[in-house]
């Protein structure tokens, strides 16, 4: 093909992005394993952007950048597009015989397709394409190589799924107020994150809750007992209890017993993470943001002895990591 410097200026209506055929070779299996890959380096990329969840698609338009009297000379076709971030990836090696075309062919796309953002990207690019996002500020390498499993919500389905949760309480409590009581501490950000974006008026408040277990000394390895009690009334009031994490709803049970003797006008629950088929007490909450697998998931305020609440996302841990201890924590039953 001749090269867009060849043409003199592209058509005063130059054809749309050409959408491609697609590559897909299979329905089942993650993402990565679906897709017929033209080279090695495209399916790694596939592989490493699966294990954080960030969703792709692959090859999906063809920008036509170069004509030869009226017709198309040139195209460039992304090898991926992320539609989380809307933006295309170009990927690339060290070469300087392909780095020099590349940049060429990304110029001319950006001049006549402005508003299409294109980055290219070389395999030391990845950790600054997690920072985009929004893994900052994690030592994922070391966490993959060490204790990490899997990636289990990355942090733009966190983010999602907490607006649309917002989104429905705001919705259901339209023209009215609200108490929101988190249960300490596995709640803190996820709590964070969901009342900036209720848009009633409301108070917060906070209860923490102890679950003893027979290393404790405590003959009922079943006990729960509310360490720290909420400050604000709710008689009469709308109340919403935001939870991180229900198993079997024991301690749920007890919270809400709690907070019902004193009369609230209504109570629901709301919580972030939820395994249903592990239910003892017979709780549930009419707001919830994702059911989850029987695996040991730590981060965005979940932990293994007060590890790894800081992480932007929801990991499973190596059972190697927890193997040894017992019991591993209070919320895996709670």
């Amino acid at each position: 093909m001749k090269s867009a410097s060849a043409s003199a200026h592209a058509p005063a209506a130059w054809p749309r992005p050409i959408r491609q055929r697609s590559r897909l070779i299979s329905r089942s299996g993650p993402p990565h394993t679906r897709v017929h890959f033209v080279h090695p380096s495209e399916f790694e990329f596939a592989r490493f952007l699966d294990y954080y969840r960030i969703r792709w698609v692959y090859e999906p338009l063809a920008f036509p950048i170069g004509w030869d009297q009226g017709r198309i000379s040139e195209m460039l076709t992304p090898d991926f597009y992320l539609p989380d971030q809307d933006l295309y990836v170009e990927l690339t090696t060290m070469k300087q015989s392909l780095v020099t075309p590349k940049n060429r062919k990304l110029r001319r796309l950006r001049e006549l397709y402005p508003s299409v953002q294109i980055q290219l990207v070389y395999r030391k690019d990845y950790e600054q394409l997690l920072a985009q996002s929004g893994y900052a500020h994690a030592d994922l390498q070391h966490l993959r190589d060490v204790e990490i499993q899997r990636v289990l919500v990355s942090p733009s389905e966190l983010q999602g799924r907490i607006r649309d949760l917002a989104a429905e309480i705001s919705r259901d409590y339209r023209d009215q107020s609200l108490v929101v009581v988190g249960v300490l501490k596995g709640v803190t950000f996820f709590m964070a994150d969901l009342v900036r974006q209720i848009t009633v008026p409301m108070a917060i408040d906070y209860v923490d809750v102890k679950r003893y277990s027979l290393l404790d000394g405590i003959a009922d390895g079943g006990k729960v007992a509310i360490r720290r009690d909420i400050d604000y009334p709710i008689a009469g009031r709308h109340v919403v209890l935001v939870e991180d994490i229900i198993n079997t709803g024991l301690t749920l049970d007890y919270v809400l017993g709690s907070l019902r003797a004193r009369s609230p006008a209504s109570l629901e629950v709301v919580t972030l993470l939820d395994r249903p088929w592990r239910r003892i007490a017979e709780v549930q909450a009419k707001y919830v943001g994702f059911q989850i697998p029987n695996d040991y998931v730590v981060g965005y305020g979940l932990d293994y002895r007060e590890l790894h609440r800081n992480l932007p996302f929801i990991c499973v841990l190596k059972p190697e990591v927890y193997a040894n201890s017992a019991p591993n924590r209070a919320a895996a039953s709670a």
